[in-house]
């Protein structure tokens, strides 16, 4: 088991944000995962720092923890080349503690950056296959002329390979997504609160199948959850916390259609009871353990705890002291 700490890149500004994975590593946390965007959920009080260069600085502040992206989108506003040459890169000043997390991406942050009309599911995951599948070729051989239905490279060489590899981790909220992870990942990212049977019914499995297509154990995969949970000795504050995070509590329809602003408008017109559904929410120490068990007995091997309030310190202090020892006592 791993205990991790989610860095909410869309809430807090580069330099605070690095104090808070130092502070990350020094609490006892086992990594610390970086969110990629170009545009934040809120235009207002948001940011949006560049994990790539984020990383850099986090690995010269640490010592020991992990750190990777969750996730970064290799697809359309950086191409794949570059996430492997930064990436290794990364790893020669931070030898052994990277994860390169990815996805399909999101319209808000592709389509500001690129003016790309945004593709439908197909092809963004033909695209993330190609990606991978160019990302481990510039990682082990020479030169590399690559010729894809959407990424092309001619004797393209990274002069600084990883060796060994950076960890990939696919991140998927359906099954094609979490299959293609199982087939090809060395880890797979989703995110809580849709319900149990979402991922003891669909995900799991679906990542046990594309595991198997592959001919690969269940132990190959890595199997890493973030996990939404706002503690607080105030259990009003606990509940106010998760305003800030409200489009999370949008239906995909509404974030792939809709402007930030208009998500914003949106999100804030939900009542506070949707907007905490998400969110493990509590006062009580035992009762996060209790809501946390579910996602480690049904197989998540990598927890990565999402705060959200302004006051980090307040919820990493509490949290490392009063719910990591006893998830530490229990599940190890």
């Amino acid at each position: 088991m791993r205990y991790g700490y989610k860095a909410s890149a869309e809430q807090f500004g580069p330099g605070q944000l690095l104090d808070y994975a130092v502070l990350a590593e020094g609490l006892g946390f086992d990594s610390v995962m970086v969110s990629d965007h170009f545009h934040p959920w809120r235009r207002i009080g948001g940011h949006a720092p560049f994990s790539l260069a984020w990383l850099g600085a986090a690995g010269q502040r640490t010592s020991r923890i992990v750190l990777g992206t969750s996730v970064l989108t290799p697809t359309f506003r950086i191409h794949p080349s570059v996430v492997a040459q930064a990436f290794a890169t990364l790893d020669a000043l931070t030898p052994g503690r990277l994860i390169l997390g990815i996805g399909t991406g999101e319209a808000m942050n592709e389509v500001a950056a690129t003016g790309v009309e945004w593709p439908p599911f197909a092809e963004r995951l033909g695209r993330l296959q190609e990606a991978v599948e160019l990302i481990r070729l510039l990682w082990s051989q020479d030169r590399v002329s690559y010729d894809g239905k959407y990424f092309q490279t001619r004797d393209a060489t990274v002069y600084d390979r990883p060796e060994p590899p950076v960890p990939i981790y696919i991140a998927g909220g359906g099954p094609k997504m979490t299959r293609f992870a199982g087939e090809s990942a060395d880890g797979f990212i989703c995110t809580s609160g849709k319900g149990i049977e979402l991922y003891e019914e669909s995900l799991l499995p679906a990542l046990e199948e594309g595991l198997a297509a592959s001919g690969r154990r269940t132990a190959d995969v890595d199997r890493m959850i973030e996990i939404k949970v706002s503690f607080d000795a105030n259990i009003e504050r606990a509940k106010q916390d998760t305003r800030f995070w409200a489009p999370l509590s949008l239906t995909q329809a509404q974030k792939a259609g809709s402007s930030v602003d208009e998500m914003v408008a949106l999100a804030d017109e939900l009542p506070l009871e949707k907007v905490t559904g998400r969110w493990i929410v509590s006062d009580d120490p035992q009762v996060v353990v209790e809501a946390i068990a579910p996602y480690i007995e049904g197989g998540f091997t990598h927890l990565v705890f999402h705060g959200p309030g302004d006051d980090q310190p307040r919820f990493m202090s509490a949290f490392a002291e009063q719910v990591l020892p006893r998830l530490r006592a229990t599940y190890g």
